[in-house]
Formats: C-alpha cells, sequence, structure tokens
C-alpha cells in the first residue's frame, strides 16, 4: 500500500469512526408511560363537561375518536392532576401563578379564567398547563393556599 492509498484509508476510518461517535451521543432515552386500570372506564359525565367546554364542537373528532388521546386524558383527570392544600411554609417557594398561564383556548375561543376557585369545579383542561413534565410540577392558585400538582407521567 502506497502512502496516497494509507492516508485514504485512515480517513474513511476516521469519518466512521466519527459518524458512530455522533449516533451514539444522541442517543434518546425511551421511558414507558404508566397508566392505572381506571383509565379503562368509561368518562364520567363531569369529565366529559369539562372535556365538552375547551373542546366545543371538536370534542368527538379531537378526543372522543382518538382512543389514545382519550386515554391520555382520563390519565391526566384520573391520576396526574391533583387539588392540593399546603401550608405557610411552601407558599415562600417560587411556583408559577395559575393567573400567569394562558387559556387553551384554540377550541373555544369564549373560554374564560374562574373568577373564583372551586376545588371541585376546576377544569385543569382550560388552562396551558405544562400537562407532560417530566418531573411533576406546581401551580399555585392565586390568593389561595391551593396548588395544581401534574404529575410526571412516567410514575
Amino acid at each position: 500500500m502506497n502512502g496516497f492509498h494509507l492516508r485514504i484509508f485512515l480517513l474513511f476510518l476516521l469519518l466512521c469512526s466519527y459518524g458512530i461517535i455522533a449516533q451514539t451521543a444522541q442517543r434518546v432515552e425511551y421511558r414507558a408511560v404508566k397508566y392505572k386500570s381506571n383509565v379503562d372506564a368509561p368518562l364520567t359525565n363531569d369529565e366529559l363537561t369539562k372535556i365538552k367546554e375547551v373542546y366545543k364542537q371538536s370534542t368527538e373528532d379531537v378526543i372522543l375518536n382518538d382512543k389514545a388521546h382519550l386515554k391520555r386524558i382520563k390519565h391526566l383527570l384520573r391520576n396526574r392532576i391533583k387539588i392540593l392544600k399546603l401550608g405557610i411554609k411552601d407558599q415562600h417557594r417560587r411556583h408559577t401563578l395559575l393567573s400567569e398561564v394562558e387559556l387553551f383556548n384554540h377550541f373555544n375561543p369564549n373560554l374564560t379564567r374562574d373568577l373564583v376557585f372551586d376545588k371541585y369545579g376546576f377544569n385543569p383542561l382550560k388552562y396551558n398547563l405544562n400537562l407532560y413534565p417530566s418531573e411533576n410540577i406546581l401551580y399555585r392558585i392565586d390568593g389561595t393556599n391551593y396548588y395544581i400538582r401534574i404529575m410526571s407521567q412516567f410514575q
């Protein structure tokens, strides 16, 4: 092998090794979502009302006819979104206020914010919350000791 062929061969090896290193560096870890068995039960009237409030005429097309999306929404409402009342020490931490979160009014432009917080009637789907965080997050409901906890879907 003469010097020219040796250089071409070494260049080829260098480029191949660079391609292998680049592919391994961009490796993405896959984590499966853990669903509870309660997502197999039909929607309750309350859940359907909350969905219809946000999606209006698109409810059937966007949610009800899409089994995967429907399962994700049930999982959110039944298992991953909780309303908590926390003590005074937790109020000193900086959490995003609900008033700082935009409304999710893509399907219903007439959607309005709740003027008074009702723990039992609160519809988290109305707000553009981070519904799919990699770790649990909290949003504070303005002027109250209440927080919205959104749990990661990977727990």
